[in-house]
C-alpha cells in the first residue's frame, strides 16, 4: 500500500493537472489584474518572476509553467471571486457613453455664461467630419497591445493631448483614441480649459512628489489658430523663445498667466502661483518649433495627431510625462523618483511642514569640487584665459574612444564584428553609490571604494596588455602621472591587484544609491518596448540576434518610443553637467544650470567611469579566456576580428553558456547586441585612407565613413 506522502504527492499531481487545464483566457487574466488595481510588476514580485513574463501571459505569447502556474491560478481564482465578469446583457461603457454624453466629464459652466456649453466629449455616434469622442474600455496602442483607462479619475483622459485644428474645428487627441472638443477661442482660454475641464495629467511617481502637469502638444494648424507662428524666426530660434511683445504673450499676461524665465519656446511652462498645495500649471509643446528633436523622436512630429498622442502617451506611461527634451525629461525623472522634500511630523498645532527627503539631492545646489568643474566655471575664474588644465588639475571621466592597428593574425580573419552594450549608462548607474551632499576635502586619505568622490592618484605604474585600452583614460592610453579619477576607476585599479596612494581627494560622506529607482524605471520601459517589438527576455542568443535584425520594422512607431527611451538615459546623464548655452555668457560667469540641485558633474563622472570600467572588465575576461582582443572601442561598442560574421562566432561559451563576467548576448541592460559587421579588407582600406587613428567602431554599423574621424 502506498505511503501517505506518496498518496499526497499523487493527489498534488492531479491538482496540478487541473490547474494546468484551468486558466482564464489571456484577456480575462489582464481584466482581473486591472480590476484589482494591480500592476504587472506587483504580480511579478509576488510570484518571484520578471514583469515581462506576466505581460506575455496576458498577451497569450507564453503560458505559465509549474510551479508558478499553480500560484498564478490561485491568484486569478481569488480575483475572479472578487471581480466577476460583467453579465452579457449589461450595457457596455461604449453604449452608456453614447446614451449619456456627460458620463465621464461633467458639464462645467463657463464664467459668465448664460447657458451650459456643449460637453467636451462627443458621443460615439457623432456625425462627420470629426471621429467620435469617447473613451473605449480598452484601446489599441501603437504596438497593437491593449491598455486600460487611467485609474485616477482626476486624470481620466490621460497625461497629454495633441491639439489640432482642421475643417474649422478644434480637437484635442488623447491617448487611447479619445477626442475632446476644447471650447477655447483664445490661447489663455485653452490653458484654462486644460486645468478645469480636460482632466489631463498623471499621478506622482513617488508619494512625496507631485502629480505631473498636463501637456498640450500643438500642431502647426493649432498654433496658427491661437495666434502663434507655425515656425520661429532665425533670431527666435537662436534665443529659444518667442519674441517679447508678441500678442499671445500679452494675452497670457492679461489673463494672469505667467511663464518661466525661458519664456514661450518649443517647450514652455505656463502657470499661476500655487494656492496652498494646488498647482495651476500646463506644459506646452509646439511641434513646429522643433520641440520633438528628430535625433530622439525620429519622425514623430510628422505623425497624425491621434497616432502622436498614442506614441507620447506610451512614453509617458512607461517613463514619465515629457516635460522638455528627452535630456530634460531624463533629469526630471530623477527628481520625480527622489523628491527633494517630504512632509514632516505634525507640530504642536497639528500642521505639517516640509523637510529634507533623505536620499534626495535636496532643494539647494551643491558647489562642485575644483577638479570636477568644467572649463569656464566660476571656480576657475582666476585661471589665465587660455590655460589648458592638466590631468592633475581636472577630472576627465569620459567614455572610450580608442583604436589600434590589426595584427597580422587578426588581418587573416575574414571579418570585424561590432557588439554594443544595451543601455550601458543606465546599467552603470544601477547599484552605484553617489554623493548626495557637498564634497569634503582631504589630504592623503586612505582609499575607500565605498566613499564616492574624486581622487588625485598616480596610476601610471599599472602596465596592462597594449592590445587592450587602458581602463584609466578615455583615449585608452596609459596614464603618464598623477590624475583625478572618480571612485569606480580607482576601485578597479585595486580590483586588478595594484596599490594606490591618493595624494588628495574630495569625498562625499553623505551618499546613497540615488539612481537605482531611475534605472529600474527606464529598464522596465526599455524591456517592455523591446517586447512590443518582438524581442523578449529569455530568448536564446541565436533567436535574439535574429529578432534584432528586423525589430524596428516590426512597429516603426514603437521604434520611435525605443529611441526616445535610450535618448532619455544618455541625455539625462549628460544634463548632470550641462554647459552654458546661448550668447552673452563669458568664461568665469555662472550660468542658469548651476542653480539646479541636479547640476552634479560628480554623478555624471561616476556613471561614465563605471560604464568604462564595466567595458574593460568584460574585454579583459574575454581576452583571458580566448586570447581575443578588440581593435576598436567607442563608448559602449567594441569591434573584434572574427572568422565568422556574427557575435556568436567569437564570443566565448562554455557548456553552452556565456563566459561568466564576459559579454552576454541578450536584451537586458548591460548585455550586448550585434552592432554591425564589415570585412577585414574594408577595415584595412578605410584605415589606410583615413589614418591609423580612425575608430572602426564609429562606422562598423553601415561601413560608410562620412568624414575624417575627429572624435566629434
Amino acid at each position: 500500500m502506498p505511503a501517505e506522502d506518496e498518496l499526497f504527492s499523487a493527489v498534488d499531481a492531479l491538482l496540478e493537472q487541473v490547474v494546468q487545464d484551468d486558466l482564464p483566457t489571456p484577456a480575462e487574466r489582464k481584466r482581473l489584474r486591472e480590476a484589482a488595481g494591480l500592476s504587472q510588476g506587483e504580480v511579478a514580485r509576488a510570484l518571484d518572476i520578471r514583469r515581462e513574463a506576466v505581460g506575455n501571459w496576458e498577451s497569450g505569447k507564453t503560458e505559465p509553467r509549474q510551479p508558478k502556474r499553480a500560484a498564478y491560478a490561485r491568484l486569478l481564482k481569488g480575483l475572479a471571486a472578487r471581480f466577476p465578469a460583467p453579465a452579457a446583457d449589461e450595457p457596455s461603457l461604449h453604449a452608456r457613453a453614447a446614451d449619456e454624453p456627460g458620463l465621464h466629464a461633467p458639464v462645467v459652466e463657463a464664467p459668465g455664461a448664460t447657458a451650459p456649453p456643449d460637453t467636451t466629449r462627443r458621443p460615439a455616434t457623432a456625425p462627420p467630419p470629426r471621429p467620435a469622442a469617447r473613451r473605449p474600455e480598452t484601446v489599441q496602442t501603437a504596438a497593437g497591445t491593449k491598455t486600460a483607462p487611467a485609474a485616477d479619475p482626476r486624470f481620466a483622459n490621460g497625461p497629454l493631448a495633441v491639439v489640432d485644428f482642421a475643417e474649422g474645428r478644434l480637437a484635442a487627441y488623447c491617448p487611447g483614441g479619445l477626442i475632446l472638443d476644447p471650447p477655447a477661442k483664445s490661447f489663455p482660454a485653452l490653458v484654462e480649459w486644460t486645468l478645469t475641464e480636460a482632466r489631463l495629467g498623471a499621478p506622482r511617481l513617488n508619494r512625496n512628489g507631485r502629480d505631473a502637469d498636463p501637456v498640450l502638444v500643438l500642431t502647426d494648424a493649432a498654433a496658427v489658430r491661437f495666434g502663434l507662428p507655425a515656425r520661429l524666426t532665425d533670431e527666435e530660434r537662436r534665443a529659444g523663445r518667442l519674441s517679447e511683445g508678441h500678442k499671445v504673450l500679452k494675452q497670457l499676461e492679461k489673463a494672469d498667466w505667467r511663464l518661466t524665465r525661458r519664456g514661450l519656446g518649443p517647450w514652455a511652462r505656463i502657470y499661476r502661483p500655487a494656492e496652498g498645495s494646488r498647482r495651476a500649471c500646463v506644459q506646452l509643446c509646439v511641434l513646429g518649433w522643433d520641440a520633438l528633436d528628430a535625433r530622439s523622436w525620429g519622425e514623430a512630429a510628422q505623425l497624425p495627431p491621434a497616432d502622436l498622442a498614442q506614441l507620447l502617451g506610451t512614453y509617458a506611461e512607461r517613463v514619465m510625462t515629457p516635460c522638455g527634451s528627452t535630456a530634460v525629461t531624463g533629469l526630471e525623472l530623477m527628481t520625480a523618483l527622489h523628491p527633494p522634500t517630504r512632509a514632516g511630523e505634525p507640530d504642536s498645532g497639528g500642521r505639517r511642514h516640509s523637510e529634507h527627503n533623505p536620499g534626495s539631492l535636496g532643494t539647494q545646489p551643491v558647489r562642485c569640487a575644483p577638479p570636477e568643474a568644467p572649463d569656464g566655471h566660476p571656480l576657475l575664474a582666476d585661471l589665465p584665459r587660455f590655460h589648458q588644465r592638466t590631468p592633475e588639475e581636472v577630472l576627465v571621466e569620459e567614455a572610450y574612444d580608442w583604436a589600434r592597428p590589426l595584427t597580422d593574425d587578426e588581418c587573416a580573419k575574414r571579418y570585424v564584428v561590432g557588439i554594443d552594450v544595451n543601455m550601458a549608462f543606465a546599467a552603470a548607474a544601477n547599484g552605484t553609490v553617489f554623493g548626495l551632499g557637498a564634497p569634503v576635502h582631504a589630504e592623503r586619505p586612505p582609499f575607500d571604494p565605498k566613499i564616492p568622490g574624486s581622487w588625485l592618484v598616480d596610476l601610471s605604474h599599472i602596465e596592462l596588455d597594449p592590445r587592450l585600452p587602458s581602463p584609466f583614460t578615455p583615449t585608452g592610453e596609459r596614464p603618464s602621472g598623477p590624475a583625478w579619477y572618480a571612485t569606480p576607476t580607482v576601485a578597479y585599479a585595486v580590483e586588478l591587484g595594484y596599490g594606490v596612494a591618493p595624494v588628495e581627494a574630495y569625498l562625499r560622506p553623505d551618499n546613497g544609491r540615488y539612481l537605482d529607482a531611475w534605472y529600474t524605471r527606464l529598464r522596465d520601459a526599455y524591456i517592455a518596448t523591446m517586447a512590443d517589438l518582438g524581442v523578449t527576455a529569455g530568448m536564446e542568443p541565436g533567436e535574439f540576434l535574429t529578432a534584432m535584425e528586423d525589430h524596428r520594422r516590426a512597429d516603426p512607431r514603437m521604434a520611435i518610443v525605443l529611441s526616445a527611451i535610450k535618448a532619455t538615459v544618455k541625455g539625462g546623464i549628460g544634463k548632470l553637467r550641462e554647459r552654458p548655452r546661448g550668447g552673452g555668457w563669458r568664461p568665469g560667469q555662472p550660468w542658469p544650470a548651476l542653480q539646479r540641485p541636479t547640476w552634479r558633474p560628480d554623478i555624471r563622472a561616476a556613471v561614465i567611469s563605471k560604464a568604462r570600467i564595466n567595458m574593460h572588465r568584460k574585454m579583459l575576461k574575454t581576452a583571458a579566456a580566448t586570447g581575443q582582443y578588440p581593435v576598436a572601442v567607442l563608448s559602449d561598442c567594441a569591434v573584434y576580428p572574427s572568422d565568422g560574421p556574427g557575435p556568436l562566432d567569437f564570443l566565448p561559451h562554455k557548456d553552452g553558456k556565456p563566459l561568466p563576467g564576459g559579454f552576454r548576448i541578450g536584451v537586458s541592460p548591460g548585455m550586448v547586441k550585434h552592432e554591425g559587421t564589415q570585412t577585414t579588407l574594408w577595415a584595412e582600406g578605410v584605415r589606410e585612407e583615413h589614418g591609423d587613428d580612425l575608430n572602426l567602431a564609429r562606422y562598423i554599423k553601415d561601413g560608410h565613413v562620412t568624414a575624417p574621424d575627429n572624435g566629434e
